[in-house]
């Protein structure tokens, strides 16, 4: 037993997303102490309107780059890498002006379209948030390529520990939705710095000399030969980001702050076990099946066994909320909050549809198959949203509506895990016949 614990160990795919979720681990750690605290110092309210401005950051930041900084991983040449991350940066800035002229001419209407009143005044923080999510994105795919995941688990730590300790020590004096919306406002600001640093990259000369080394022949090759991330991947985390933050902001348009507060902290809570591994087994999966891709080797074996590993390891975490989750949550995190358990089973069923699809989207990019991925997402949300519309139209009731749309969920995401095992199969096929 002994000797395979040991052989185990000294696989690189098992070792770096040990590493990786030791340090998510962690920051999980902090987080789940730090809500003890925080559910008890603001109320479902001060909740409700941090679940929105969260929402609106959801959905909008995933795409401060348009994506581009995911290639970075992908291509052979450390030159390429790197003019893909200027042009990433490039896009990035550009994003950030677009961003903060649209909301200097149009902060208004978006307000009222959206009944955003609550948080009205910090929307004007999100072109800052934009600018350093792209620079984050950026940073951490080259860590990602170079298989530096030390560094980014040390920053995952750091920033959590600091922004955690700053809710806190905030709402003891002035316990506030906007003390959680600016805290939340500096995360990805944090997080990139604490890696720029980590890395010895935080050195304003090496930063202007790689950023004025600017070819723009071949930015605009790598522009048009990555178009795919940019034209269907982009679209494709737009619109999975609107349907994250879609509940919240309807539960507060149509409900009220505190139902929006009840689904926040739900999803917050079932987040924990999906940034711990999920995203941990992304990171290391999908450069190894890149470069498998590369070498042709098979990956369908590769996604089938960590999709299992996804689907044995999410029964515990996400099964025993799917049981118990109502009193689970009043112990957890104080009286008063036995709806947001309510809330969570079904959050839960979704939630682990959405950790067991996680090996498939790394593993779609390496397929070329964004296009399809695009065309999906558009499907699932259309399903999500009518089967939340309908629940909430037909019974009027918020925990109904939230049912229809997380159980409507699950099944598109089981769909996709069954498609794109069928895709990798075709894809090893090809490559077969090239070898």
């Amino acid at each position: 037993m002994e000797n395979i614990l040991i052989r185990i160990s000294r696989k690189s795919f098992v070792r770096n997303v040990a590493i990786v979720a030791s340090g998510t681990a962690s920051a999980q750690v902090i987080m789940v102490v730090s809500s003890q605290f925080l559910t008890r110092i603001y109320g479902p309210e001060a909740f409700g309107m941090f679940g929105v401005y969260s929402s609106i950051i959801a959905i909008i930041t995933p795409v401060a780059a348009l994506t581009y900084p995911v290639a970075v991983v992908l291509p052979k040449s450390k030159e390429t890498a790197m003019d893909l991350m200027r042009l990433s940066f490039y896009i990035t800035l550009l994003v950030t002006m677009i961003t903060a002229v649209f909301l200097m001419l149009f902060n208004d209407m978006v307000v009222s379209a959206f009944n955003l009143e609550e948080v009205a005044s910090f929307l004007y923080c999100l072109p800052l948030v934009i600018f350093f999510t792209g620079c984050l994105q950026i940073i951490e795919q080259w860590l990602i390529r170079n298989d530096q995941f030390k560094i980014t688990a040390r920053a995952t730590l750091g920033q959590t520990a600091i922004i955690q300790t700053g809710m806190v020590g905030a709402g003891l004096f002035n316990p506030l939705a906007a003390i959680l919306i600016l805290f939340t406002s500096m995360n990805q600001a944090l997080r990139s710095f604490i890696m720029m640093v980590g890395a010895g990259y935080f050195k304003p000369v090496k930063v202007i000399s790689f950023l004025t080394e600017i070819n723009v022949q071949k930015m605009q090759k790598l522009a048009k030969r990555y178009y795919d991330f940019p034209v269907f991947r982009s679209p494709q985390l737009l619109l999975n980001g609107f349907s994250q933050g879609f509940p919240v902001l309807m539960l507060s348009s149509f409900f009220s702050p505190v139902a929006a507060g009840y689904y926040a902290i739900g999803r917050m809570a079932l987040d924990m076990p999906t940034n711990l591994i999920g995203k941990a087994i992304s990171d290391v999966l999908y450069p190894r099946i890149s470069r498998g891709a590369n070498n042709f080797e098979k990956i369908t074996p590769i996604l089938l066994k960590a999709t299992a590993m996804m689907g044995g390891i999410g029964l515990l975490p996400f099964g025993l909320v799917i049981l118990i989750g109502p009193w689970l949550f009043e112990l957890v995190f104080g009286e008063g909050w036995s709806m947001a358990g309510e809330y969570a089973v079904w959050i839960a069923v979704w939630g682990w549809t959405r950790f067991l699809r996680a090996p498939s989207v790394s593993t779609l990019p390496v397929l070329s198959a964004q296009g399809f991925h695009l065309g999906f997402t558009i499907c699932s949300l259309i399903v999500r949203i009518s089967a939340m519309f309908a629940g909430y139209r037909i019974f009027g009731d918020d925990l109904t509506a939230v049912a229809w749309f997380c159980i409507s969920g699950a099944f598109m995401n089981i769909r996709l895990v069954f498609i794109t095992w069928k895709r990798t199969r075709r894809f090893d096929a090809r490559q077969k016949e090239m070898v």
